[in-house]
């Protein structure tokens, strides 16, 4: 019970890091509730998935840029040039998770 609060916790922090500039921007709830659950959910999968004895550090990254990539299309399709943010934030923020894990699970 402990792991998956503490999994939750995690989530929660790193959905609540992805959204803030998505509502500072002033984007609609729809995006902002798919994007936090995204986060909500992505620990679960990183710290439950052995990815080819990829090292712990690296991991978290390639797990949650591989989850975005549907998320990633789908915004290229209304506005081109946030691919790169999005993805350059689902590698910083799978790092972290990836991190956040090793040490703390």
């Amino acid at each position: 019970m402990k792991e998956f609060l503490l999994t939750l916790l995690i989530g929660i922090v790193a959905g609540t890091i992805d959204v803030l500039p998505m509502i500072k921007m002033k984007l609609d709830r729809y995006s902002i509730s798919s994007a936090f659950m995204h986060y909500l959910i992505v620990p679960f999968i990183i710290f439950n998935i052995e990815l080819f004895g990829m090292p712990w550090w690296l991991k978290g990254s390639v797990i949650t840029l591989l989850l975005s990539i549907p998320v990633i299309i789908l915004v290229t399709k209304e506005d081109k040039k946030s691919a790169i943010p999005v993805g350059a934030m689902s590698i910083v923020l799978g790092a972290l998770i990836g991190v956040a894990g090793h040490f703390v699970l």
